[in-house]
């Protein structure tokens, strides 16, 4: 019963919190043509299993945040409040979808399959019916899943709840999940941690990457928007905002995960976003008059970039390291000497090192300019 209270007072808490203001925080990205971009968490818990809030606080943390849509998964095998908190593993679902519906927010049901190591913790979402997942062996959990035409995803492979020395580590039982097509994506970020292995599984097994807050206390107690601070997402880029394209977006690999001030996915997702947040004042270079031009670099995004040149040309100089902050303009000066010529396109190579599209690899940036 004290275990109950004490949920009930940090439940109490959340709710003061997310009465205090009633408002949702917008994340301003560019329009890409043919897609939208949906934020989501798809891993979080509930006094349903060992979190401290109610289901429909998830709901209205979720909206606060910002996200589109959100997945309550709750553990199967590890119930600390089961003798308070009563119900089925589809209750927490259950609670929470008419508060869903009310804010336009789409609810996934998903549960937590709470294994030793290997397996390990696995995440099913898109799910039909979480008790079906409740089986003596792991295998036919997952595959329970999988019969229900679920998403399934790894969590945190280096929690060192299961690996002691926070070290990811893959086992035969992964390739046998693999190889059965019964494992589609894993976290690469789990709150506050980011795993690099997992980050080149992913490129190398075609899993989709995943991030998560897997929060458990209310979400304020871990993250603060007036510090900048916000909780790690999936941004899944779909073809509609709809269960079904959010789904197949997941099994197609079509994600960025949002840590920090850092995105984490493919080039060919990281690029065009980037494309549409940033723009240079102009195309042409006129050296006539001066050895320095002054050039604007604007985002009107609420991303914030980090360039770091590569290899500038002979005669060409410019700051090594350039910020560009959210929603400004910001001047970039570029020197020459004129005793090198000139050539009539100038490449300016730079890496965008907080868009991450392998482990300890940002995303490479090229300007390009016509000199006069």
């Amino acid at each position: 019963m004290q275990r109950f209270v004490v949920s009930l007072l940090l439940t109490v808490l959340s709710l003061s919190l997310y009465a205090k203001e009633q408002t949702r925080q917008i994340l301003r990205l560019p329009d890409i043509p043919g897609v939208e971009i949906l934020m989501c968490d798809f891993h979080m818990h509930t006094v349903f299993s060992d979190g401290t809030v109610w289901p429909t606080v998830r709901v209205g943390e979720a909206w606060q945040d910002g996200l589109h849509a959100l997945a309550i998964t709750d553990h199967i095998e590890y119930l600390p409040h089961k003798e308070d908190v009563k119900g089925d593993f589809n209750r927490s679902f259950e609670i929470a979808q008419n508060s869903a519906k009310a804010l336009n927010l789409t609810l996934i049901r998903g549960a937590e399959i709470t294994r030793s190591m290997p397996p390990g913790h696995l995440n099913a979402i898109f799910i039909k019916d979480a008790n079906a997942l409740q089986t003596e062996d792991w295998r036919d959990a997952v595959k329970a899943a999988n019969d229900q035409d679920g998403f399934v995803f790894w969590n945190h492979p280096g929690w060192t709840g299961q690996q002691k020395d926070g070290k990811a580590r893959w086992y035969q039982e992964h390739t046998d999940l693999l190889d059965s097509n019964w494992v589609h994506g894993i976290e690469v970020v789990n709150n506050d941690e980011y795993y690099p292995e997992v980050h080149q599984w992913c490129l190398d097994h075609h899993l989709t990457m995943i991030g998560n807050s897997d929060v458990h206390n209310p979400i304020a107690m871990s993250y603060d928007p007036v510090l900048g601070e916000h909780r790690p997402m999936t941004w899944v880029i779909a073809a509609e905002n709809s269960p079904q394209a959010l789904k197949q977006a997941l099994l197609d690999g079509r994600t960025i995960v949002y840590w920090q001030d850092t995105l984490i996915g493919k080039e060919e997702f990281l690029r065009p976003l980037f494309n549409r947040c940033v723009s240079l004042s102009s195309s042409e270079l006129n050296f006539t008059e001066s050895s320095t031009i002054l050039l604007q670099i604007q985002n009107p995004s609420d991303l914030q970039f980090t360039l770091k040149a590569e290899n500038p040309p002979p005669g060409i100089s410019y700051a090594e390291s350039i910020d560009v902050p959210a929603d400004r303009i910001t001047l970039f000066q570029i020197r020459w000497d004129k005793k090198t010529p000139l050539p009539d396109l100038l490449q300016l190579d730079f890496v965008a090192s907080n868009l991450w599209i392998a482990p300890g690899k940002g995303l490479p940036i090229t300007f390009q300019f016509m000199t006069k």
